[in-house]
């Protein structure tokens, strides 16, 4: 049983003046449990806030679930000694194998953390843990939000704002990106200006300044803008082309009413990519409804846009488009017009900053693989911590020795 005591003791970095009292193996019962109970020597002494050492004043009893030995569940018990110090302030001592207020052991909730990050959905882990789903989730919040909370910016010029939702049609969250690192500085429930302005405020407490920001890679929502006023915002291009084939689909719908033939064909005349088929039917429709053909000649003629290497070039261009738009008089596309003069400096910068959405839906990406593997999420705020999990590059303080 020495023997035991002292592998237990190895096995756990139990260090003076705790020690293993006593092992207990249940095989009898269905359960299948080991108890460690661990104690210390009499007349030891501890540290208290002051810095002196003391004697414990009383003992509390405590239970931690830890990892399972082969088949067996495994629980850690402790009587954890309270001190009485001398301005008469008692304090519960911190045990060096498991955090203040948790019934795990930090290596049980280590095991959990690389569970999930080895792509398992919570509910799986919670299964294969054998406890439930809301106690893990509890672990996998506690460790991200430390870790986010103590997350270091050092230096920063480049950003993007992104939105995704929880679940489908259901709540939306906000991310800040960093552009140059890839990956997500902040989530924020919601969108819209005050998302924007949570996550500069975020910024200011870890100490970067919106006039640090350089580059600002957003959609064409003008209310992004008023907080970060020094930044050069670059319009997202995969926002401006869905604005572009959005004035598209809404000429294809005008031209649709009365006219059976053109049923059906929403992505004939957006997707770029069509068997030989579609095109010569596409060709044909263009031919019988002229105002289609415009339309689909500016969709065209706006592509060539992002090409262009010099600024003064693509304004020149931009506003040859926007002239082509506006006279035919489809109104769609003169609404179109509109939007692009009154998002015009974002968009022009896209030549210079050359800053794209490609960051942002890669990130996106992998929220979306998380969010089918969960099959939604109910509670946003477990949201929130699996984007900063996935996305966030964030450095974890549990132990992982054991793998």
């Amino acid at each position: 049983m020495e023997n035991s005591k002292e592998i237990f003791k190895i096995a756990l970095d139990l260090r003076s003046p705790w020690e293993i009292k006593k092992i207990e193996l249940e095989t009898k019962s269905k359960k299948k449990e080991l108890h460690i109970y661990i104690d210390y020597p009499k007349g030891s002494k501890f540290k208290g806030e002051d810095g002196k050492l003391y004697t414990a004043y009383d003992k509390v009893e405590r239970t931690w679930q830890h990892l399972n030995f082969f088949e067996h569940k495994c629980y850690l018990h402790a009587r954890v000694p309270r001190i009485k110090e001398e301005d008469g302030k008692i304090n519960t001592q911190r045990v060096p194998w498991a955090r203040t207020g948790s019934g795990f052991t930090l290596m049980f909730e280590a095991y959990a953390m690389l569970l999930i990050e080895s792509e398992a959905p919570v509910n799986k882990v919670s299964k294969v843990l054998g406890v439930y789903s809301q106690r893990v989730w509890n672990i996998f919040n506690y460790w991200i939000s430390k870790a986010h909370q103590e997350d270091e910016i050092e230096e920063i010029s480049k950003i993007g704002f992104d939105e995704t939702s929880s679940k489908k049609g259901h709540s939306y969250v906000t991310t800040l990106v960093d552009i140059s690192e890839r990956r997500v500085l902040y989530a924020t429930k919601g969108k819209g200006s005050s998302c924007i302005r949570e996550s500069v405020e975020y910024l200011k407490k870890k100490s970067i300044e919106p006039e640090e920001i350089k580059q600002v890679c957003i959609d064409m929502s003008p209310s992004y803008i008023e907080y970060l006023p020094e930044s050069e915002i670059t319009f997202d291009k995969f926002h401006v082309v869905k604005e572009v084939n959005k004035a598209m689909d809404e000429l294809r719908k005008g031209e649709r009413k009365g006219n059976e033939i053109l049923k059906g064909h929403k992505y004939t005349f957006l997707k770029s990519r069509l068997s030989s088929e579609l095109k010569e039917e596409r060709d044909i429709l263009l031919e019988m409804y002229p105002k289609l053909g415009e339309g689909y000649r500016l969709k065209e003629l706006f592509n060539d846009f992002w090409d262009l290497q010099e600024r003064e070039e693509a304004e020149g261009y931009l506003a040859f488009w926007c002239d082509s738009a506006i006279d035919p008089g489809i109104i769609p596309f003169k609404k179109l017009a509109n939007t692009i003069k009154a998002h015009w400096r974002g968009i022009i910068n896209y030549i210079e900053s050359r800053i794209n959405n490609g960051i942002l839906e890669g990130i996106n990406s992998k929220i979306q693989l998380s969010k089918k593997r969960a099959r939604g999420y109910r509670n946003i705020d477990n949201f929130i911590n699996m984007i900063y999990f996935i996305c966030g590059k964030l450095k974890f303080s549990y132990p992982l020795h054991f793998t």
